[in-house]
């Protein structure tokens, strides 16, 4: 089975994406940056389709940085011409500190991160993108930004990291209550605190896991069984995960499953 963790189709040629960790002391802050670098021939466009993580990400372009919270819905993104973009995903605990906005209020245009590094991200990118040196460069620019949030962290930021990382890996949490017994937190106590700091629900992290991963197989092996997948992520029956699919996707997986054989054909 294929895996994708947000990125829902890659293997574009045109479009190359790198990951990378920015080192000691910033686990419970950063997951990793994402550095994506596109070349599209005149008069084409390549469509990114992305269903986020349950988590924050900074986004770099050449003028700005702005904070995007996760959405519910595949977002697609159309790329052209020549350019680039730097990122980082952040751990779920990171929101509250980098933004005096509730999480959940936090606009689907991003919030504009005054004091990121902008054109020092940017010098990198335009003057040696590929050049050696450049990723740990961009490393340490990243890293003298970060490293001072690092002290704001505090008790209940380790607890839902904790959460969300349980919600992503564990396929036998298909449940909030699943959730909520596994880190021994009330229910309710649960939903505020995954809330306060994502603006989502509990049952939105288990349901974006699950949901990720059947966008992704559909996409890429558009042969797979609908019913026998279903069954594989836990669904009771066919319709339900239909439904569940289409709320959180946007789209049905016979729909998903389209694109990925137009993809074959057209390639």
């Amino acid at each position: 089975m294929p895996v994708s963790k947000g990125h829902l189709n890659p293997g574009s040629p045109d479009v190359a994406f790198d990951r990378f960790e920015l080192g000691p002391g910033l686990a419970e802050l950063v997951r990793h940056v994402w550095v994506v670098r596109w070349e599209i021939p005149a008069g084409q466009v390549r469509a990114q389709r992305v269903l986020t993580y349950p988590a924050f990400n900074a986004v770099f372009d050449a003028g700005s940085a702005r904070l995007f919270g996760p959405s519910s819905r595949v977002q697609v993104q159309e790329l052209a011409g020549t350019s680039w973009a730097v990122g980082v995903l952040f751990r779920p605990a990171a929101a509250r500190i980098l933004s005096g906005t509730e999480p959940a209020l936090v606009p689907a245009s991003g919030e504009r991160l005054q004091d990121a590094p902008v054109q020092a991200v940017a010098a990198l990118m335009n003057e040696s993108p590929r050049a050696s040196g450049a990723r740990l460069a961009l490393v340490g620019t990243l890293r003298s930004w970060l490293l001072p949030f690092i002290s704001l962290l505090d008790h209940r930021a380790s607890l839902v990291n904790a959460v969300c990382e349980l919600a992503e890996n564990d396929d036998g949490i298909l449940r909030s209550s699943d959730l909520a017994e596994r880190v021994n937190v009330p229910p309710r106590s649960l939903e505020r605190l995954v809330y306060s700091h994502l603006g989502v629900s509990p049952k939105w992290l288990i349901e974006c896991r699950r949901l990720q991963h059947a966008a992704t197989v559909l996409f890429a092996e558009p042969s797979t069984s609908l019913t026998g997948l279903a069954a594989s992520l836990g669904y009771t029956d066919y319709p339900h995960f239909s439904r569940s699919y289409k709320s959180v996707i946007g789209e049905t997986p016979r729909a998903t499953r389209e694109l990925g054989e137009a993809q074959r054909r057209d390639a």
